[in-house]
């Protein structure tokens, strides 16, 4: 299992960098030990967050109430859990993992 993602009994612990007021949102590939997430939304009034659970629970196949921002509330180095997520991203830095 790699750094930046992990199974923590049938739930997925993601370790994030997020880069907030992109073009689009989108999964782009790592950021040191982290996987890299552009949002479009702006860095401000909880917006990045927002739209990082909506991104996220799309991309897993959950609803938003099972994505879960446990650390980083406040910046862009985030941990974020989801739960039972029912499919996997299709994109190399998950490509080791199935539901």
């Amino acid at each position: 299992m790699t750094d930046y993602v992990r199974w923590d009994a049938d739930d997925l612990v993601l370790l994030c960098h997020l880069q907030p007021g992109a073009k689009r949102s989108e999964f782009v590939g790592m950021h040191g030990d982290r996987i890299k997430i552009r949002l479009h939304a702006p860095p401000v009034d909880g917006k990045a967050n927002s739209q990082l659970i909506t991104f996220l629970s799309k991309a897993f196949g959950v609803t938003k109430h099972a994505v879960q921002i446990e650390s980083g509330e406040l910046s862009r180095q985030k941990r974020v859990r989801i739960t039972e997520p029912k499919q996997i991203p299709d994109m190399p830095e998950f490509a080791h993992l199935s539901v």
